[in-house]
């Protein structure tokens, strides 16, 4: 298959690289930067001295639609809702991770991420690109919205317990931890060493943009309505978010249905990994992988579940995610050029 990279720079962009070159059946063609169209790759990115990637090019849709099979979009929020229209035609599959194609109208976007997306009818064409759950969907798919990173792993978490009815829809609440760069590459005073470093903080305390995501999909797949408390915090590493997700038992709720509904829904989900219940999952152990560690305490004092899942925010929570979709849509067994264990210490 022929790749295009748009955003190639990011730490995403950078990482579909980093995936891609090992990958059996990828061959990048080209990768894409308006603001850095011209430089070489390798001088922004020294580690990938002595690859076959090259020249940024300036983006250039008619010119993607003619060289590539797939397309990936690592643009900031608010780019690829504007490219996707001029890039979709009958061949061209387009895997977007910016997040303009995740909500379902125009109005519930600009009200959580304030820019513009596409108009509806290019909304309604987008499949959401949780693999576990939608492959179905994901094969025949033209234009995949790849999740983001905390709804990752929130909703791995929490879906087989909200499909089967185990939980209280109304009681969920998520406490999510992320390494540095989830913020991105750009600089900003939040993410400067001297800043984050020897500190946690929370931050857009109920108005974060991923709140609706995993409304809207856990929503979605359980036919219920499902409102949560989200609370994202950034910790001083660079990689990796932890998710601690509570919730209300139903009532006769116990733990055979619980053991009974994860193994269900991840029995051969090669990138699922259900831990011993009452284990504690770290991001050390997922890191560099595209691996989502699950494990899950039953509080019998209070009947809650609380659910644990780290992942590699950079791997599963974007890039790794997104090759993983390009699998599935290509008929490719879903580990091609994902295969490998976690870095560790």
């Amino acid at each position: 298959m022929n790749i295009s990279i748009i955003g190639a720079t990011g730490y995403s962009g950078v990482e579909l690289i980093r995936l891609l070159l090992r990958h059996p059946e990828a061959n990048i063609t080209a990768v894409y930067s308006n603001s850095q169209a011209g430089s070489y790759l390798q001088d922004i990115y020294p580690h990938l001295s002595h690859t076959a990637v090259d020249t940024l090019q300036e983006i250039d849709t008619a010119r993607i639609q003619q060289e590539s099979d797939v397309v990936f979009i690592a643009t900031p929020s608010g780019v690829s809702g504007k490219l996707v229209p001029q890039l979709m035609n009958d061949t061209l599959r387009i895997i977007d991770l910016s997040g303009d194609f995740r909500l379902e109208t125009p109005e519930l976007y600009k009200k959580w991420y304030a820019k513009d997306t596409a108009e509806q009818p290019y909304l309604e064409q987008a499949v959401y690109g949780l693999t576990e759950w939608m492959a179905d969907a994901v094969q025949g798919a033209r234009l995949i919205a790849n999740p983001g990173c905390y709804p990752t792993a929130s909703l791995l978490s929490l879906l087989p317990l909200t499909v089967n009815g185990l939980i209280d829809e109304k009681s969920i609440i998520i406490d999510a931890k992320s390494g540095v760069t989830g913020a991105g590459r750009s600089v900003s005073l939040g993410s400067q060493f001297c800043e984050v470093n020897e500190s946690i903080a929370a931050y857009k305390v109920a108005k974060h943009q991923h709140t609706p995501e995993i409304e809207q999909t856990l929503g979605r797949l359980s036919g219920r309505e499902v409102i949560i408390s989200f609370t994202p915090h950034l910790v001083p590493m660079n990689r990796g978010i932890l998710t601690t997700a509570y919730a209300s038992l139903t009532p006769g709720t116990g733990h055979e249905a619980i053991h009974q509904a994860f193994h269900s829904a991840y029995e051969g989900k090669p990138f699922v990994r259900l831990r011993k219940p009452g284990s504690n999952p770290k991001t050390k152990e997922v890191y560099g992988s595209n691996y989502c560690d699950i494990a899950w305490h039953v509080d019998e004092r209070t009947n809650r579940i609380i659910v644990l899942a780290v992942i590699d925010n950079v791997v599963k929570g974007a890039a790794g995610q997104a090759v993983q979709n390009m699998n599935v849509m290509a008929g490719l067994p879903e580990t091609a050029g994902l295969d490998f264990t976690p870095v560790y210490p």
